[in-house]
C-alpha cells in the first residue's frame, strides 16, 4: 500500500472520528429532541460514511460492502431523522426557542371547520 493512500486513510479516520465526536457532543449539549436529531442525523452519518470509506481504501476486498454501507447511510440517515422528528412532533414534544412552527400552524388551519 502506498504512502499516499495510507495518509489519505489516516485523514479520513481522523475527520470521520471528529465528525462522530461532534455528533455525540451535539446529542449531549443541544436543548431539544429536534436539534439533537439534526446533530445525529447529519454529523453522525458523515462520520460513519468517512470511516467506511477509510475501510474501503484499507481493505480492498471489502470495498464493495463499505461503499454500499456509505450509500445506505447517506440515503437512509435523513429519512430516519425526519421520521423521528415527525413522531416527536405528533407526540407534542415542545420545541425550545422556536422561531416558527409551520407544521403546527398547518394542522390548526386544517382542523378548523369551514
Amino acid at each position: 500500500m502506498s504512502v499516499l493512500i495510507q495518509i489519505l486513510i489516516l485523514i479520513l479516520v481522523l475527520v470521520g472520528t471528529s465528525f462522530s465526536i461532534l455528533g455525540v457532543l451535539g446529542l449531549i449539549r443541544l436543548p431539544d429532541v429536534y436539534a439533537r436529531l439534526h446533530a445525529a442525523g447529519k454529523v453522525g452519518v458523515f462520520g460513519a460514511a468517512l470511516l467506511a470509506v477509510a475501510v474501503a481504501l484499507s481493505a480492498p476486498a471489502t470495498a464493495s460492502k463499505a461503499i454500499l454501507l456509505v450509500v445506505l447511510l447517506i440515503v437512509a440517515g435523513p429519512v430516519v431523522s425526519h421520521a423521528l422528528a415527525s413522531a416527536a412532533h405528533r407526540l407534542s414534544i415542545p420545541i425550545k426557542q422556536a422561531l416558527r412552527d409551520e407544521l403546527t400552524e398547518a394542522r390548526k388551519r386544517l382542523s378548523r371547520p369551514n
